[in-house]
């Protein structure tokens, strides 16, 4: 039997750099960062000083994927990484994670919170020049609850407008799509 060794990961300071790439400039420095040590498990590489926190990519998975989202958040996405660890899958996710959040067992923010991230194929990041290079961007707002009569915005999905996804679930957000400049 072949037993195939996982990819290391990269070092801390080369996770870190890919990871706060999703963020706007003036957010990176202050971002705590979460990465995999040497034997693969999921670690802070930096504790931050701001509202944000960052998720290095993860060697195991084939396609580049990095994420930030505001610390508010942080109960609802470290309780979906460990259910995903304890083997529940897809929309059972968030079944479980709905449950606990009526139950007051797991907190969501009633005020929202961002979340930004990068994904592309492998090899998308490149450590030498600190960039990642075909790469989709993606930003959404959390408003848990949220619905269009809350909201005032379309539930449905559109190629140039923002809109409400998951609308009355703790995992409400707003998808913001397209570019906007000053």
């Amino acid at each position: 039997m072949l037993l195939v060794q996982p990819p290391s990961p990269p070092p801390a300071a080369e996770q870190i750099a890919a990871a706060v790439l999703p963020l706007p400039a003036e957010q990176r420095a202050s971002a705590t960062v979460l990465g995999y040590d040497a034997g693969g498990r999921l670690v802070t590489l930096r504790e931050g000083t701001g509202a944000m926190r960052c998720l290095a990519d993860d060697p195991k998975q084939e396609n580049f994927h990095v994420a930030c989202y505001h610390k508010a958040l942080e109960p609802f996405m470290a309780r979906g990484r460990s259910l995903r660890a304890e083997g529940v899958t897809g929309t059972q996710v968030d079944t479980v994670r709905f449950k606990e959040i009526a139950a007051g067992k797991l907190d969501m923010p009633r005020t929202g919170g961002a979340l930004y991230t990068l994904t592309g194929p492998a090899g998308s990041w490149n450590a030498a020049t600190g960039r990642a290079t075909g790469t989709r961007p993606l930003f959404v707002y959390y408003m848990p609850f949220a619905t269009a009569a809350t909201t005032g915005i379309s539930e449905k999905p559109s190629g140039s407008e923002p809109w409400l996804m998951f609308p009355g679930t703790p995992k409400a957000h707003v998808m913001l799509v397209g570019t906007m400049s000053p």
